[in-house]
């Protein structure tokens, strides 16, 4: 079993801005099956600074020097926390800091067109626990279960098959 977030106002698609998002919707996804965990509700994030109200097309201004007596809010970390444990967030959008940040917490990032159907990507990690093909997900499952680098791959295949054969 994996955890996987989506980045979701309708919990149906994602089509959010991970760092501007409002709801992530979590599930714990098994070969075969998907069960919503749970679900995170945050303050809407507002834009600051010079470029917030910049519109397509415009140029960007530089940013001014931050004021170290106030400091911006910083709207990444506590969705970073209510993640933890979740192995990927799926988002419509990523900034840069806050893919580092994720990476740090062992968290992919990954970006998905807007209005992608979150059925679809469930269907997909559940397939990928069973036969590969997402990378992020292998690697998810190497660390759940251990897996040092030096251990043979095929330890980590037959635990997925036998999950399956448990299935049905």
């Amino acid at each position: 079993m994996i955890r996987v977030a989506f980045a979701s106002d309708d919990q149906a698609h994602v089509n959010l801005h991970f760092g501007g998002g409002e709801r992530f919707v979590v599930y714990d996804i098994q070969p075969g099956s998907a069960e919503l965990h749970g679900i995170g509700e945050f303050v809407p994030a507002r834009m600051k600074g010079v470029n917030a109200e910049r519109r397509p097309g415009e140029d960007a201004l530089p940013e001014p020097e931050e004021d170290p007596a106030h400091p911006p809010e910083d709207k990444v970390a506590v969705k970073i926390a209510f993640l933890d444990g979740c192995a990927a967030v799926y988002a419509a959008s990523i900034g840069v800091s806050a893919t580092k940040r994720l990476m740090e917490a062992g968290i992919q990032p990954i970006i998905v067109d807007k209005g992608h159907d979150i059925l679809d990507l469930l269907n997909e990690v559940s397939l990928a626990l069973v036969h590969g093909g997402l990378g992020w997900v292998t690697r998810a499952v190497r660390r759940r279960n251990g897996d040092a680098p030096g251990k043979p791959k095929g330890a980590t295949i037959h635990r997925l098959i036998t999950s399956v054969e448990e299935l049905g």
